[in-house]
């Protein structure tokens, strides 16, 4: 099982679009998929088509972690109906839904006890292959707690200044937090999404980003994409939603997995 924070410092960039793509991709590949949804806004549960149905939030598991029973308390997304119309023998994509109570740990001054919340909550995560952590846009205390839990980072960037200037200070930060409390996590790269092809600001940042962080800016880059509203507020897969704009996106998301969970491997040898 590989677990992998989705982390952005500044909103607004997509993150939890990504995070998304990345598990209809999943889906697709019939990857057995968890998506944790710390984020207390809660819209990686809407975009997953996911209602609680009378189970604990995560919010809720990590008040008790010990006593959190995980595979009672997820539910299915609403994409594995879809994926098992199109022939995908059993499709796995879960939902550690999301809530606003998850706010309560999102503060700056959680202790190492509180830190391994979710790591204790994932123990019972065995029957997955993937757990995406949808991360708040902050470097509080659920986004922390993410990292303790994680196996890699990617991080999550638009081509504009303030965007790339708060990569960078993800980037060091993710480094301090090895150091002190995770040291084998390992940033898995960088995302760039919603990139403008024809935006000569994005052109220059992108060129800036490649200087900056070199290897570590993933391939492929995720184009804007005008429909990508319509396709969540629909609670939609997108490698099930019609039209060749759809097909692009679910193949740059097809590749953008491979590299990920490729990146965490080559990223841990590099440590070695």
């Amino acid at each position: 099982m590989q677990v992998v924070s989705i982390s952005s410092l500044k909103g607004g960039v997509g993150k939890t679009s990504v995070t998304t793509g990345l598990a209809s991709a999943a889906l697709a590949a019939n990857i057995p998929t968890l998506v944790v949804d710390l984020d207390p806004h809660a819209d990686a549960t809407t975009a997953l088509g996911v209602q609680s149905n009378g189970h604990l939030d995560i919010g809720r598991m990590l008040k008790s972690p010990r006593r959190a029973r995980l595979a009672e308390n997820v539910t299915a997304s609403g994409w594995v109906s879809a994926a098992a119309a199109k022939g995908t023998v059993n499709p796995v994509l879960d939902v550690a839904v999301g809530s606003a109570f998850t706010g309560i740990y999102d503060r700056p001054d959680l202790g190492r006890r509180d830190l391994r919340r979710l790591s204790t909550v994932l123990a019972g995560a065995e029957n997955y292959q993937l757990v995406l952590i949808d991360c708040p846009p902050s470097l509080n205390g659920l986004t922390r707690m993410a990292w303790s839990a994680s196996d890699k980072v990617a991080l999550v960037a638009e081509p504009g200044l303030f965007s790339v200037a708060g990569t960078e200070r993800t980037m060091r930060a993710i480094q301090l937090f090895r150091q002190e409390f995770a040291p084998g996590l390992a940033p898995a790269g960088i995302v760039a999404n919603r990139v403008r092809t024809g935006s000569s600001e994005h052109a220059f940042r992108l060129s800036e980003m490649e200087s900056m962080f070199g290897g570590m800016l993933l391939e492929p880059r995720i184009p804007e994409q005008a429909n990508w509203q319509q396709i969540q507020g629909a609670a939609h897969p997108v490698h099930s939603w019609p039209g060749d704009s759809a097909k692009n996106a679910a193949a740059l998301f097809d590749t953008l997995l491979t590299n990920i969970l490729g990146a965490g491997r080559a990223s841990r040898r590099a440590q070695r």
